[in-house]
């Protein structure tokens, strides 16, 4: 574990000096991904936002505390977990990261997936869905694993959900990222080492 950390710490120091995203500009500081290294699962949100920004943590602020409650659903704490972003820079006042700031921040994403290793990569919105699977709409495919094969990642199972700040946004799909988030230890039960290579 000790290594993944100093590589992680590695990668993280070689970004923050040479990442090109021009949200550099009007961001505080990057948003590092964090948590459990040596995790099975990592979950992947869009961008940080003002409360992250200032503290320099992914998902503290009201979408994180909902995030927790969902982690708590299936028997999980935050510590377990890695979490990290498409974007590691807040795009000011919120607004959605544009095509080029993807883009800017995705090499340092996949650096960090291929460090982790992860059995499952937990999509939290549309925008992580899109980075990954272009044509896809969450309103469709949330709730199901996708599988895909990259030269950067090999063969990955994949599961969208909903944003949890979707869901503070609209109340009707809490009972819905519920039954999908659910869904998660089931499919982690299922992966054999095997199915990843």
């Amino acid at each position: 574990m000790k290594e993944k950390i100093s590589e992680l710490d590695k990668l993280n120091t070689y970004w923050q000096k040479n990442c090109q995203c021009q949200l550099r500009e009007t961001a505080k500081q990057a948003v590092l991904g964090c948590g459990n290294s040596k995790s099975s699962i990592v979950f992947i949100g869009e961008a940080p936002g003002k409360k992250e920004d200032e503290m320099g943590q992914p998902f503290i602020g009201a979408a994180g505390k909902f995030l927790d409650e969902m982690l708590g659903l299936i028997k999980v704490k935050r510590a377990d977990i890695y979490i990290t972003n498409i974007v590691k820079y807040r795009p000011p006042n919120n607004r959605d990261p544009k095509p080029e700031e993807k883009a800017d921040c995705r090499e340092w994403l996949i650096a960090e997936l291929k460090i982790i290793k992860p059995k499952l990569i937990v999509f939290l919105g549309r925008h992580a869905l899109n980075s990954f699977f272009p044509e896809e709409k969450i309103g469709l495919v949330h709730g199901r694993v996708l599988i895909k094969r990259t030269p950067d990642l090999g063969t990955q199972m994949y599961l969208p959900l909903y944003h949890p700040a979707a869901v503070l946004y609209n109340g009707s799909l809490r009972a819905t990222l519920i039954k999908d988030f659910k869904k998660i230890p089931k499919v982690l039960e299922k992966i054999r080492p095997q199915n990843i290579s």
